[in-house]
């Protein structure tokens, strides 16, 4: 849901107990959490665990609730926003306190969905009214609705590059780095920040990114059958050598350690930034950000990453948090009364500039310039995500996680040992003694 907007202070450590859990005994993995056909026929008090502590803090989540009170005024809806929501989630998650509506944390194995979270549906069936069900789909049954999907590709200032004397999208890696060197010696702005600090820049925009360079729905599944996935010419070795290189020759901000997500997006609102990968979810973001900084918002581009296929661009359309049920809550029906509206009534996904869960909708105002500029959307397979996440999880690399890009850049900026060569080669060892393992 949203983006990890990290202006909340970090929560007390101290777990919380949530309204709406049982207090004990063993949940019935069959019960689905089935659409209510009564609105006056649900209650309950449930909680929704949210990363965007901004809604939360400006009221815009109390906000949808009343309007949700209109339909079920028998259930009081809660918010619990968490900074750090993947850390805290996942460790929540070894009890049953983890709310009533969650987001589903990545470093939960698809396979184990069935252990934390109550099944929403036969997927045939959720398949004709959603996208990305099969991201949640276990044996034939859902156990998330994505918020809302999220094209990937690069935010950047239409303005400043455009000072730079860039009049149209680079096709090429190489002309990317042409581009952002242009960016960096004619108008002293900085070309890329990676928000290293942060992190989880450096994870699921560039790992989203995997299909986008081979123009492959399934590049990502492939990842299971795969012994060498960072071999030249692979989707991660292009994507990963891009961000080696823009580090490498000095095109990112000069200390990575010092990174801030919430002031990087006034930064390039402003100009003094050049680019950033990100989801097309940041468009509007970004947007608000020039708003509120007294500049243009129109100067917000968003850009298809710098490949191309058959002299066509290519995005990815993925997935972004999907809700889910917790297997645990006593208000079941509540709780998915809360995730239908939200998904079908609330109309939060278009006012954030993103691509809706439900397939009757159309693409938002922010992919106008993937539209006009015939950019072909790839709605990313995630049929194997059960099978990849085991590799993944034995070789640990952590394709979802900030680490491995945190030392890549390490690496390109000389504060690790290494090169980018023996760095890939390590991966690749590592990914294929884990697939050798990881099934047996």
């Amino acid at each position: 849901m949203g983006r990890k907007t990290l202006s909340a202070a970090l929560l007390a450590t101290t777990m919380l107990t949530v309204v709406g859990c049982s207090g004990g005994g063993t949940p019935n993995a069959n019960e689905t959490a089935v659409a209510p056909l009564n609105p006056n026929g649900v209650s309950g008090t449930i909680t929704v665990l949210t990363n965007r502590t901004d809604l939360v803090q400006n009221g815009t989540m109390k906000r949808y609730a009343a309007r949700f009170n209109r339909i079920y005024p028998e259930v009081k809806v809660e918010f619990e926003a968490i900074t750090d929501y993947e850390g805290e989630v996942k460790i929540r998650m070894n009890t049953e306190d983890y709310g009533d509506v969650l987001l589903i944390p990545a470093s939960i194995a698809k396979g184990d969905y069935p252990t934390f979270f109550a099944p929403l549906g036969a997927t045939p069936t959720m398949k004709e009214t959603y996208r990305f069900t099969d991201k949640t789909d276990v044996d034939g049954r859902t156990y998330g609705i994505a918020a809302f999907g999220t094209a990937n590709g690069f935010v950047y200032n239409k303005a400043l590059w455009k000072r730079a004397g860039i009049t149209g999208w680079p096709t090429s890696p190489r002309e990317f780095l042409d581009d952002l060197k242009a960016v960096g010696e004619k108008t002293g702005a900085t070309p890329y920040y990676t928000n290293f600090k942060d992190g989880w820049p450096l994870s699921s925009p560039w790992t989203n990114s995997i299909g986008s360079v081979s123009c492959d729905s399934q590049a990502s599944d492939k990842l299971s059958a795969i012994d060498k996935p960072w071999r030249k010419g692979s989707d991660l070795n292009v994507i990963d050598t891009l961000l080696h290189d823009i580090v490498h020759a000095k095109l990112s901000e000069k200390d990575p350690s010092t990174t801030n997500w919430e002031s990087s997006k006034t930064l390039l609102a402003k100009g003094e930034i050049g680019s950033m990968l990100l989801g097309s979810w940041a468009v509007t973001q970004l947007r608000d950000a020039a708003e509120k900084a007294g500049e243009n918002p129109d100067d917000i581009g968003f850009m298809p990453f710098p490949h191309q296929s058959d002299g066509q661009f290519c995005a990815t359309l993925v997935s972004d948090y999907q809700m889910a049920v917790n297997i645990h809550s006593e208000h079941k029906p509540a709780a998915r009364a809360w995730i239908d509206w939200f998904t079908e009534k609330s109309g939060y996904s278009a006012h954030e500039g993103a691509v809706s869960a439900l397939k009757s909708e159309p693409l938002p105002g922010t992919l106008e310039d993937y539209v006009d500029n015939d950019v072909k959307l790839v709605e990313r397979s995630e049929a194997k995500t059960a099978e990849v996440n085991a590799i993944d999880n034995a070789s640990e690399i952590g394709l979802n996680k900030q680490d491995y890009r945190q030392k890549l850049v390490d690496i390109a900026r000389g504060a690790q040992d290494g090169s980018l060569e023996d760095y890939f080669d390590d991966l690749d060892r590592r990914w294929a003694e884990a697939a050798r393992t990881a099934g047996s």
